[in-house]
Formats: structure tokens, sequence, C-alpha cells
């Protein structure tokens, strides 16, 4: 009933009241700001100023570029255009983000490596192409694990990205900087790219809604790669409405959807995803368990164990042979003037460069034959045994904790972390529940579900089926108004 009650208010100080601050302009969400600009309630170059207010000096917590004067510039076009009165796109006007390993025109794309840092692309990637022609405005460049190679964006070369409701914890990855970005209100949304959870990773970790889509849904076009089996685009945003906006708009679905009736929904709750997670985040799960089982869902115990197995199996081989193979062709055919040896040799981040010295490029390479079996063999297995799953439940869905614990210190955490008193390794464990989806391919959806007693947020994550999308997204439309609300960060 909150956020209800929030959108009301809204709606009427955009109506009816008077103008609005600054702050408030920062809490619009993408659907919300361009109705208000569409209705002449509001500007975009107003919008623009408030987000770049609220940015302030702290550009580099989540951006490598910062592009104010840009927005400004398209803002005031945005403005005229709609004086002339000219039809209007679904985002006229509004200002969004967009990961750094995503081309932009005009504007560096380091992917967050010091071998990109000069290369400035004429043309905009496919999926930034479509949300410019509905409106949108650019206002950077946001930070990134180097390369995409990591979930906590403590990038070496551009600086950690602090998360956004704690700057000494990480954001998450590889997608942090757009996370932190939305989930410090200097966004409305954007757009991070996922190979095995990074959007919906810095998406939990900074108390936004991430979707992964099915593979191949969004135009893969002008995005530095690590695999083409894997990698997807995916929308961060502070609202569902506004991912199912963004989803329909570069996909061609159309931004109309009607929330789901929980009651005709059926939910798989897998024991291996939801065993051995953080007191805080137990808490939480159960909390939002219990509120969409109040609300007529009904939960379902499953058993995923052969698809944990199968997946264990791929990710790694998949990733490890593409990257070297797409990689290099990208920078080849983008005419960045680099080669795949000079980007490795310039790697700052130790952990991305262990990566491409020893498993990509060096003697701990994987063999043809063990990729041949992955992605002809393994890979097939594992989409089955989901569809399998699915099938035999009558499910709509499975949910868990998009990760086992939230956001850890910058400081010491790129190798290891402690879980329910145990050292663990950073890497695997963030994944552990973003990952078999990623390889299967099918959708994932984090929403977020509240904060810890440290002020920490948690998302719940739902895959569903592949190419089942709009479904998903209309299953968060209806959660959305039944889990707990995540209050905005306080300024740090």
């Amino acid at each position: 009933m909150k956020r209800y009650f929030q959108a009301s208010l809204l709606a009427f100080l955009l109506s009816a009241g008077p103008a609005l601050s600054a702050s408030d302009l920062t809490e619009l969400t993408a659907s919300e700001a361009a109705k208000a600009i569409a209705d002449g309630n509001m500007t975009s170059l107003e919008l623009v100023e408030a987000l770049i207010d609220r940015t302030g000096n702290d550009a580099g917590k989540a951006y490598i570029t910062f592009d104010p004067d840009g927005a400004r510039a398209a803002a005031k076009a945005a403005d005229s255009f709609q004086k002339d009165g000219a039809e209007l796109g679904p985002l006229h006007g509004v200002p969004i983000v967009v990961k750094d390993n995503i081309i932009a025109e005009g504007l560096p794309a380091t992917g967050g490596t010091p071998a990109l840092k000069d290369w400035v692309p004429s043309s905009d990637a496919q999926v930034l192409a479509k949300l410019k022609e509905a409106g949108a405005i650019l206002l950077g460049k946001t930070n990134l694990h180097e390369l995409a190679f990591g979930i906590t964006s403590n990038n070496a070369a551009f600086g950690a990205v602090a998360n956004a409701y704690d700057s000494s914890r990480f954001a998450g990855g590889s997608s942090g900087g757009t996370g932190a970005a939305v989930g410090g209100h200097l966004a409305p949304a954007g757009l991070g790219t996922d190979t095995g959870g990074s959007v919906r990773i810095p998406a939990a970790l900074n108390g936004v809604a991430g979707l992964r889509p099915s593979s191949g849904r969004y135009p893969q076009g002008g995005i530095i790669p690590i695999s083409k089996t894997r990698d997807t685009a995916g929308p961060l945003a502070r609202s569902v409405e506004d991912l199912v906006l963004i989803d329909g708009i570069i996909t061609g679905t159309g931004a109309a959807l009607t929330a789901a009736d929980l009651k005709t929904i059926r939910i798989g709750v897998p024991a291996t995803f939801n065993e051995n997670i953080d007191p805080e985040t137990d808490r939480l799960m159960k909390a939002a368990f219990a509120a969409m089982e109040a609300e007529g869902v009904a939960l379902v115990p499953v058993d995923t164990t052969t698809i944990v197995d199968l997946a264990s199996k791929i990710g790694f081989p998949i990733a490890l042979w593409e990257v070297k193979r797409d990689l290099a062709e990208f920078l080849k055919d983008n005419n960045t003037g680099k080669s795949l040896e000079d980007v490795a040799t310039q790697v700052a981040s130790p952990d991305v460069k262990f990566v491409f010295d020893n498993l990509i490029l060096g003697d701990q390479a994987i063999p043809d034959e063990i990729y041949e079996t992955s992605i002809n063999d393994l890979r097939p297995q594992l989409q089955a045994a989901y569809a399998d799953l699915f099938a035999a439940n009558k499910l709509d869905a499975i949910a868990f904790p998009t990760t086992p614990l939230p956001a850890q210190p910058i400081q010491g955490s790129d190798m290891n972390v402690t879980l329910n008193g145990k050292e663990v390794p950073t890497f695997q464990t963030f994944i552990r529940n973003t990952d078999p989806g990623s390889n299967a391919g099918i959708p994932g959806l984090s929403l977020p579900i509240g904060l810890t007693k440290d002020g920490l947020p948690v998302g719940l994550e739902l895959d569903g089926p592949a190419y089942t999308d709009r479904h998903l997204l209309a299953i968060g439309l209806a959660l959305e108004s039944v889990l707990p609300e995540t209050p905005r960060p306080q300024r740090q």
C-alpha cells in the first residue's frame, strides 16, 4: 500500500501541485518522468539538472564518463522538439545511463580496461540506439568490473564502484556502476550486461529491479563481449514498470503489460538455491515468501540438484573459450586499433589479469574438446532439465535469493568473503544462484525485498521458462505491490 500511496502523491504533485524540488525530481521513475515531461509538468532539462546536481562530485563512484554537457544539450533539444508539437517517444527526454561496455556515439567505450580508454566509437550499440529512438537521453557511461570479468566492480584502472547504500561496500558487478547510479537516484534507469549474473547481482545489492532477458531477445551489436552464448544486455530500474517499458522498446513487444493474478501463479522453491544463505537474507526471503503466499501464490518445493550439477560443468568452459574468439573479433570488426593481446597486456585488475594470462591466453586455456562437449552436449541437457522442471511442476517461475549474502566491504573482499562463519570465494559465492539460469539462457528477474539490519538491500530472483520474459515481468508487477518497500538511500 505504501508504494501505491507514493505513486498517488507523485501523480497529484505532477498534475496539480507546486513545482517539484530537485530532490523530488530524482524520486521519479523513468515511466513517471516520461509522463511528467509529456504532460508538460516538467521539462527534460529540469530533470537532467536535478540529476546532475544530485551526482555532484560523486560521479567517480558510479561513472567512467559522466557527460553533463552532452545531457544538457540533448535535453534542450528534446524540449524544443516537444514545443514543435512532434510525436513523442515513450522515453522522450528521460535521462538514462549505460554500462561502459555498451558503445555510445561520441563517448569513450573503455570496457573498464586501460587499452580501450581512448577508443571513441562513431555509433551506438543497437540496444542504446533503440532507447534513443524512443527519446532517451544519455547521462554517461558507468563503471564496471574490468572487461565485465567479476562481481565486485572493484576496478583497478577506474576505481571501485561504491554501493548506493553504503559507500564502504561494493556495488556488485559486473554492472556495478549502473546499479549504483540507479539505486543512488543519479538516474532513473539504465542498461547493464549479464553473462553470469552481472545485471541481477548489482540490482540486488543496490536495491533496484533488474532483468536478464532470455538469450537472444536483445540485439548484441555494439557491446564488448565475453561470450556470444551467454552475454545479454539487460535493464536496471527502480520499478518493474520501467523494466516493462524498456524491455518493450528494445524488443518491439510494446510497453503495456497487465500485472499477473497472483492466485493463479505457481512458483518453485529450490532448496539448493535457498540453503546456506546469510541470516538477514534468510529473514527477508522468508518474509517475502510469506507475503507471496498471503496473496495466493502457490509455493512448491522443487529439486534442482541435476540443474546445479550440469551448470557447474559448463559455465566457465563456454565463457573462457568464447571470449578468446569473440573479443578478438569485436576488437577487429569495430576498428578499435587494439588486438586481444594488446588488451590483455594492459589489464589492470589482478583478478582479471590472472584470468587472461592463465585461463584465456595461457597454458590453462579451455581445450576445444571441452568446449564442444559443453556447448553441444551439456548445455542442451541443462536447458532440457529446466524445461522439465517447469513443465512437470506446472511452474510459472522458481524463486530464490539473488545473492546468498548482501554487499560486502570493498576492501579485503576481492578473493574471499565470510558466509555463516566460513571463508568462501567471493566470485563463486555471489554467482552461485544467478549462474545456472545464465548458462541455460532463461530469463531472470531480481526484485528488491527490503534492507538488512545493517541497512543493506537484498534481492529475490525469479527465473522463468525460456522466452516467457513478459509473463515473468507480469508476475514482477504483481509482486512489487506486495513485497516490502526498499527505502531510498541516505546521501553519504
